[in-house]
């Protein structure tokens, strides 16, 4: 189940608390009776492993592939005429 973070725009008090998510959001601050507010944070989210950032599947060059070496085609061999042939 999720903690959300709650403050008192009022009293300024701050607290978490843990709730399903079907459950309704607290309106009511329980020092003051005064207006809460949801507070927002960043996502705690962590991507284990390789493969998540940009530098894992590259080199330091920043070419993830070499390029094939470049092989000279061996030349046709020539087609035999008929006088040749007889």
């Amino acid at each position: 189940m999720p903690t959300y973070a709650y403050a008192c725009k009022d009293c300024s008090h701050a607290f978490d608390i843990v709730q399903s998510f079907t459950d309704s959001t607290l309106t009511s601050c329980p020092e003051c009776q005064g207006t809460l507010r949801k507070k927002f944070n960043s996502v705690g989210v962590v991507f284990k492993g390789s493969g998540f950032y940009r530098t894992d599947s590259r080199d330091s060059k920043g070419s993830a592939v070499s390029p094939a070496p470049a092989t000279p085609a061996a030349p046709a061999p020539a087609p035999a005429t008929a006088a040749a042939a007889s």
